[in-house]
């Protein structure tokens, strides 16, 4: 029986060898199937013997110099796909998140030290006007600060249009369900479209519920219902009552759009209307 590898072919102890260089032996590899139940390892002895190297070091050298090269495709093959930038830019979306509010907690209790009369006018005063008041009655430091976390704040707003817009081209049919926003960040706990499109509805259904399920797996905590998908307004407006029912039909419904727009990554309309159908027939069921 003739066993294929990288440097020849061997069959009834014959070594046909296998000439080129590392991009070719690379495209050898990847080319080769096998049996595994009758797969005979091979040994550097039969590629010296081959003729294909001289020593065991030239044989390491020339393997790793392919499988090197293997690695290097295989990266690059990954960060084509279509959602790998959509991933980071969520990443940075909440990375722009926590340094925002960061920035604006630092700014007000500072604001406070110098203004203490204000502490109860900011219990009432949203966040994003308390830090423009900030900028126009403070100096210095604090009145930069304060200026540059509005224009940030304004950058991670045009970012979460632009994941929006990303998302309903790469994932149509989740972001027709879902929200571009929040499909993007559902895709993001994933870890890729890929991943997302291999999930059942019950681990969509509480993807970005770590915490909670932790919990509930560690103790007596009730099971969470519901993760990201609670920002779904038919989940989020849903009664109590009907609300773990409504964001299962969701997870159901997200887990085929997640397949479609995997392997098709078109939006189909026949689908679209059926799901959001059966989605407000979940809620509105007594």
């Amino acid at each position: 029986m003739m066993q294929s590898y990288w440097f020849g072919d061997v069959s009834d102890g014959v070594c046909s060898p296998f000439t080129g260089d590392a991009a070719a032996v690379a495209d050898r590899v990847r080319a080769i199937r096998t049996n595994p139940d009758d797969f005979v390892p091979p040994d550097w002895r039969s590629a010296v013997e081959c003729g294909v190297c001289r020593d065991r070091g030239e044989y390491i050298r020339k393997l790793r110099d392919a499988c090197m090269l293997l690695a290097e495709r295989g990266i690059e093959e990954e960060y084509r796909q279509k959602d790998v930038a959509l991933l980071q830019m969520v990443r940075t979306l909440d990375e722009m998140d926590t340094v925002i509010n960061l920035l604006s907690g630092r700014a007000i209790d500072w604001y406070q030290v110098t203004r203490p009369g204000y502490s109860r006018k900011y219990l009432r005063t949203p966040s994003k006007a308390l830090i423009r008041t900030i900028g126009r009655k403070s100096r210095g430091s604090l009145s930069r600060i304060s200026a540059d976390v509005e224009r940030l704040s304004e950058t991670r707003t045009a970012l979460a249009r632009e994941v929006s817009d990303t998302a309903n081209g790469i994932m149509p049919n989740c972001s027709t369900l879902l929200g571009g926003l929040v499909a993007a960040r559902l895709m993001y706990h994933a870890g890729g479209l890929s991943s997302l499109a291999r999930l059942p509805g019950s681990a969509i259904q509480v993807l970005g519920a770590r915490t909670a399920l932790f919990s509930h797996l560690r103790g007596k905590t009730p099971p969470p219902k519901h993760g990201i998908i609670f920002q779904h307004r038919r989940v989020h407006n849903a009664p109590a009552e009907v609300r773990g029912r409504v964001a299962r039909v969701l997870a159901a419904k997200l887990a085929i759009a997640a397949r479609l727009d995997w392997y098709r990554g078109e939006p189909d309309p026949e689908f679209l209307d059926s799901a959001q159908a059966r989605i407000d027939a979940a809620g509105n069921m007594p």
